[in-house]
């Protein structure tokens, strides 16, 4: 059992409501929100657990906006599905029996690679095409993306999104807005799975995680409300920022 303080909460609540904020605005939110939760005193596998908790809330509200307006393939959802669950349920189960020692030591050297995977927009690509038909060529790739970056996700997270619809648009050749829409879908798959498993653990601690969550869900409101080109300058300087607060904690805590 966690001892949760107020202090915690301080963190994590404003945090967690920038997280969805820079999400609706630019992306890149969940190089935050897991640094939010170890800022916040929890132990790295705890943290990730949190924190599938809080995405997981997030990440429903915009799959089924996107599923909505017509942005979700039905073709490519079984395979892909399929596929997010198994790698995300192998990633988790792979977390949990990891030393946190060594865990904090990956973080060190994964964080930075992801964030400038994240922050740097030229890795994406695609066409735009509103009759996009996918062959076996883009299931097969779509597929194979959702098994390699769902088991990240479950043994990890931030960036997920990202580097999905990377590999849709530059590899699969699939325009962004559909490849945006597959992968929310799998997003929330590998999220629901990852976080099955850690529940069955007894990982999450639930009271701080639905605090988060509601903090997500708020800022990913107001941030979507400000259609402005500007709010995506904040997007940087904010995740930078809260990298380099996570740097110095776990440097110091090795």
């Amino acid at each position: 059992m966690i001892p949760l303080t107020p202090q915690m909460f301080l963190i994590v609540c404003p945090l967690l409501f920038l997280t969805g904020f820079v999400d609706a605005i630019g992306g890149g939110g969940g190089l935050i929100s897991l640094p939010a939760y170890l800022l916040a005193g929890l132990p790295i596998h705890r943290a990730i657990a949190t924190n599938k908790l809080s995405s997981a809330c997030g990440t429903s509200l915009v799959t089924v906006r996107y599923i909505h307006s017509g942005m979700v393939n039905a073709r490519l959802v079984p395979p892909t599905v399929l596929a997010a669950f198994c790698g995300s349920f192998l990633g988790a189960q792979l977390s949990l029996r990891m030393d946190e020692r060594v865990m904090k030591t990956m973080l060190l050297l994964v964080l930075p690679l992801t964030a400038s995977v994240v922050l740097n927009r030229h890795w994406f690509g695609g066409r735009e095409d509103a009759h996009f038909v996918p062959d076996r060529r883009t299931v097969l790739i779509g597929t194979l993306s959702a098994l390699v970056v769902g088991a990240y996700d479950g043994f990890y997270g931030p960036g997920t999104g990202t580097f999905l619809i990377i590999a849709f648009t530059a590899l699969a050749g699939m325009p962004m807005a559909l490849s945006n829409g597959q992968a929310k879908v799998i997003n929330l798959t590998t999220n629901l799975t990852s976080l099955a498993v850690f529940l069955a653990n007894g990982q999450v601690v639930w009271l701080l995680g639905l605090a988060g969550a509601a903090c997500n869900m708020a800022g990913s409101y107001l941030g979507s409300g400000l259609a402005i080109r500007k709010g995506a300058k904040i997007v940087r300087p904010v995740i930078l920022a809260v990298l380099a607060l996570l740097f110095i904690k776990i440097l110091s805590e090795l």
